[in-house]
C-alpha cells in the first residue's frame, strides 16, 4: 500500500529551519506551531494516508498548545505506531523538498539517516531529493518551503 503526503510552511527571519529532522543553517526558518519540519509532516501524512488513518491535523491539531514547538519526530513515531498496530511496516520513503535557499546537498544524508532510524529502515530505502522552483511562485521568492513524500507499507 502506498501513502502520499504534502506540506508547506511560510519562511521568516529569526525562525529555525528543520528539515527531515535535521537543523539547517539558514537566515530564515519555518513559521509553525511545532518545529515546522515540512518533510516529517509530509511523511506523517504519507504514513497515515497509506492505511486511511486520517491526517496530521486530526492527530496533532495546531490549536492544541501541547504541540507548541514540538519535534516532528514525535509525530512520525505516533504515525508509525499506528501503522504497526494495523499489522504493517514501512518499506521505503521517498521525499522531495522544494526550497530556493539554502542549498540542501550538505544535509541530505543526515536527513536520510534520521528518517531511516525512525522508520527502522536501511538508509538505502530512504530517498531525499532537493530542488528549487526556478524562482517561480512563493517558494521561488523565498517565502516558503514545500515537501512531498511517498511511502510504501506492507503487511508484517
Amino acid at each position: 500500500m502506498v501513502g502520499f503526503g504534502f506540506d508547506v510552511h511560510r519562511l521568516a527571519a529569526n525562525e529555525r529551519l528543520v528539515l527531515g529532522g535535521v537543523e539547517i543553517q539558514s537566515d530564515v526558518g519555518t513559521v509553525a506551531h511545532s518545529d515546522g519540519d515540512v518533510v516529517l509532516h509530509a511523511l506523517v501524512d504519507a504514513l497515515l494516508g497509506s492505511l486511511a488513518l486520517g491526517d496530521i491535523g486530526e492527530h496533532f491539531p495546531d490549536s492544541d498548545p501541547s504541540w507548541k514547538g514540538a519535534s516532528s519526530t514525535v509525530f512520525v513515531e505516533h504515525a508509525l505506531n499506528m501503522v504497526t498496530n494495523q499489522g504493517f511496516r514501512v518499506v521505503n520513503v521517498d521525499a522531495t523538498i522544494v526550497l530556493e535557499q539554502p542549498k540542501l546537498a550538505p544535509y541530505k544524508n543526515q536527513m536520510r539517516k534520521h528518517i531511516a532510524a525512525i522508520c527502522s529502515l536501511p538508509v538505502k530505502r530512504v530517498s531525499i531529493k532537493a530542488t528549487t522552483s526556478e524562482h517561480l511562485g512563493f517558494v521561488g521568492r523565498g517565502e516558503g518551503v514545500q515537501a512531498w513524500v511517498i511511502c510504501e507499507v506492507q503487511p508484517q
